[in-house]
């Protein structure tokens, strides 16, 4: 009974992770951000790491604190081209560009102060 018990809890467990976003990202979106000289942060996550949870919360409130700031995110193991697309091999990126150019790309931050400098 413990050891059906404990399977039960870990499943669960492993569910509470799950991060529950969609992917925004757009090649359109992309390109007319850009054109229209906005700073654009991408971040590249997968639904049960927990480390893009933490990133998540972050880039969400820095949403409401970077206000000309487009935000862009994608599911990396679902969204395969767009990955290909961006050079972006691992969950966890975060990248900014500015002015049509890749100004700043970390992987697996999840300090706000570096985030928030990242993106200024």
């Amino acid at each position: 009974m413990k050891k059906i018990l404990i399977i039960i809890f870990l499943v669960f467990s492993s569910n509470a992770t799950a991060i529950s976003k969609e992917t925004t990202f757009t090649n359109e979106i992309f390109e007319k951000s850009q054109l229209d000289g906005k700073t654009v942060v991408i971040h590249s996550w997968n639904k049960t790491c927990t480390t893009c949870a933490r990133q998540v919360k972050i880039l969400d409130k820095a949403k409401q604190d970077f206000k000309d700031v487009i935000f862009l995110s994608f599911e990396q193991t679902e969204d395969k081209d767009i990955a290909k697309f961006l050079s972006i091999d691992y969950w966890t990126t975060i990248v900014v560009y500015r002015n049509n150019k890749e100004v700043s790309r970390s992987i697996g931050q999840t300090n706000k102060e570096k985030i928030y400098s990242q993106i200024n």
